[in-house]
């Protein structure tokens, strides 16, 4: 009895002495991550108003809420009575097992750093990598979100693309849109290729500069096959694909040229009896 009664008196004590440590410690803890995630707003919104760039936004400003919420946790743990310097000495040492298990995603933080030094696409730009194609919507710390055309998001880890190839279509600010439309074997020539011309000139999301060309590309089984190459902005690729595609038919059969499909002519031949 004597030895419960000497550990509830010692229990008694740790409770009174470190229960308004914890009280504080959780009334801190609250407050800060309220008081970070404002911070975290205003810088987002001075950044927005200075005009920073948009890639450089969403990067930042995780960087500098992950940033406070470390400096917060330490703060609290020296609160509750633990050692900063014995603390930083365990994070450090729990930090290294951390960053040895998750190699992957150091990488992909690296990954993230060097896309923001050499910049090989922004927010905006339409790029393909890895296998996808989307309009780059933010550089985050360890991934990259792509929007897809048919409006998915896509997570891609930020090592992955720093390590891979990466087709830019928004850099150069202007794309060649490449058709190929097929025409019958004794169509003029001459003439489809000034309609299709003429087509595309008129088309005013067309670039003046290149000029867009025409040319003979193949002489298939069915159809001879002509290769359009107009020049357009990135945004504007899609339009131009579908427009002239659709106003090309109607064109050319208004003006006599057939676009063929591939067909087969089967001769038959009747034995001779013997």
């Amino acid at each position: 009895m004597e030895n419960i009664s000497v550990l509830s008196q010692k229990a008694l004590e740790l409770v009174v002495g470190y229960a308004p440590k914890l009280v504080l410690a959780l009334l801190t803890l609250f407050i800060g991550l309220w008081i970070i995630r404002g911070l975290v707003k205003v810088v987002r919104l001075s950044m927005e108003k200075s005009k920073t760039d948009k890639t450089l936004i969403p990067f930042l400003t995780s960087l500098v809420g992950w940033g406070l919420k470390v400096l917060l946790f330490i703060s609290i743990a020296s609160m509750v009575g633990v050692a900063t310097t014995s603390f930083i000495a365990v994070l450090g040492a729990a930090g290294l097992a951390v960053g040895l298990a998750l190699q992957g995603s150091l990488a992909n933080f690296a990954g993230g750093v060097l896309i923001l030094i050499f910049r090989p696409y922004t927010v905006g730009d339409l790029i393909e990598t890895q296998g996808h194609l989307g309009v780059v919507k933010e550089v985050q710390i360890f991934n990259t979100i792509l929007l897809s055309p048919d409006n998915k998001r896509i997570v891609i880890p930020n090592g992955a693309i720093s390590n891979g190839s990466l087709v830019n279509y928004s850099a150069e600010g202007r794309l060649r849109v490449d058709m190929v439309i097929g025409i019958a074997y004794e169509a003029d020539i001459a003439k489809a290729k000034q309609i299709l011309l003429d087509l595309v000139k008129e088309n005013p999301l067309v670039l003046k500069d290149p000029a867009p060309m025409v040319a003979v590309s193949e002489l298939a089984d069915s159809s001879v096959n002509l290769v359009l190459r107009p020049w357009s902005k990135a945004s504007d690729y899609w339009a131009v694909y579908f427009g002239t595609m659709e106003k090309a038919k109607q064109a050319l059969e208004e003006n006599g040229i057939s676009i063929p499909f591939p067909q087969m002519d089967v001769h038959l031949q009747q034995s001779q009896a013997a």
